[in-house]
């Protein structure tokens, strides 16, 4: 009975290091690897792109800047006199980065009360709500990756008020993520899975 109690608690053990969806996929770079590695990203990215009209590519580069497709990214750690941790420099959290409000705001007019943060599907689908918002307020095509990422990242009363032309280092993000999602676009068109 010894024998069969360690092996269960052996592959319990292992099963449990195992690594879940919760963790980022290999090979950034590579759009048909991540999403070979995730089929659930596929379905996601279909969704929000049938429901919301934003292109999977667009979808993808925003989250590869927002968290690097970690279901768990959160901001680091604000530290006083560098050494005493005072909270996260916000509560931005999961793959797309929500803050609380905005998270709140989404779950509100979108009906999906149950949506988390951490979740592909709910991230994708916030994606897709935020970035129609910005085609409403602010009059960026969906498929404008780097103007929907300035507005993502400003807010939409800073996008249209264009505190980014005062950030050099984000107008610089901003064209990486346009790069990156050309380079994703290119990819998906060879994808077998998509």
């Amino acid at each position: 009975m010894s024998r069969i109690f360690r092996a269960l608690a052996i592959l319990l053990l292992v099963a449990s290091c195992g690594g879940g969806y919760d963790t980022p996929p290999r090979n950034l770079n590579d759009a048909c690897s991540i999403l070979k590695q995730r089929p659930k990203f596929v379905k996601a990215f279909k969704r929000t792109e049938r429901k919301w009209g934003v292109p999977a590519h667009v979808q993808m580069a925003v989250l590869y800047q927002e968290s690097k497709f970690d279901a768990d990214a959160r901001t680091p750690y604000k530290y006083i006199l560098g050494i005493l941790p005072m909270g996260r420099q916000s509560s931005a959290y999961g793959y797309a980065q929500a803050l609380d409000g905005t998270w709140d705001q989404y779950r509100k007019e979108t009906g999906n009360r149950r949506g988390k943060r951490d979740n592909i599907r709910d991230a994708t689908d916030f994606i897709g709500w935020y970035m129609n918002e910005t085609k409403e307020r602010n009059g960026v095509s969906l498929s404008d990756a780097r103007n929907q990422y300035l507005a993502y990242h400003e807010g939409h009363t800073g996008f249209a008020r264009g505190t980014y032309r005062r950030k050099s280092w984000l107008m610089r993000v901003s064209h990486e993520v346009d790069a990156r999602a050309d380079m994703y676009q290119d990819q998906l068109r060879t994808c077998r899975k998509w």
